[in-house]
């Protein structure tokens, strides 16, 4: 980046910590979802522990079980980063798009908990060391109503603003759904469910009056 980069970033978040509503919702938003990533590892760890049942995806059944986690991870890793480029110039986007993820992340534990499924057959774990911390360094595989990869392409993809940046967020989508399902990660409706929540989600954070 140049120094006249750099310089337009540091004044456009100073201008947001200037604003207290911005500056007060930015470090709610911050502590909370700092609070939900501690949670996390002893969420999933409890969930891990009961039984589910087995659902018959006849979508699933038609496909071949395959490990696919480099494509899945570098679609989602690539894909966040343009998400935080965005967010450096513009203090807004990333405020939204941090109270949407407080909110998908509360509805993720919500239906967690309610929907009790056992991982479906053939299923092969994705293996990431990045994301390792969120599961406490062990393999996780009944967090899977709503599926948490999906929501989060989904979540990027209504925050991006340019017509170019949304065509690329879409498409991630589509083939990262698609993927998910070659690796027999989730439940077809655990996929499919995940766009129309983080939907939702979008909706009442912007009826909360962010932009």
């Amino acid at each position: 980046m140049t120094q006249i980069t750099l310089y337009r970033i540091k004044l456009n978040w100073q201008a947001a910590f200037n604003t207290s509503l911005k500056r007060v919702r930015l470090i709610i938003g911050t502590m909370l979802i700092v609070s939900i990533i501690n949670i996390m590892p002893s969420f999933f760890k409890a969930i891990e522990q009961r039984n589910g049942i087995v659902l018959h995806d006849w979508v699933l059944a038609s496909l071949p079980a395959v490990d696919v986690s480099v494509p899945i991870f570098a679609i989602i890793w690539g894909m966040s980063l343009l998400m935080m480029i965005r967010t450096l110039y513009k203090p807004d986007l990333g405020i939204t798009y941090l109270w949407t993820m407080i909110f998908v992340c509360i509805a993720r534990f919500i239906t967690l908990t309610l929907v009790n499924l056992d991982p479906p057959a053939g299923l092969i774990p994705l293996v990431d060391p990045l994301t390792a911390y969120f599961y406490g360094h062990a393999a996780v595989t009944k967090d899977l109503f709503f599926s948490g990869h999906t929501a989060t392409l989904a979540l990027i993809y209504l925050n991006l603003e340019r017509k170019s940046d949304k065509r690329i967020a879409l498409a991630a989508t589509i083939v990262l759904m698609f993927l998910l399902l070659i690796q027999h990660i989730h439940y077809t409706m655990d996929i499919v469910a995940a766009p129309l929540i983080v939907y939702c989600c979008h909706n009442f954070t912007k009826a909360l009056g962010f932009k």
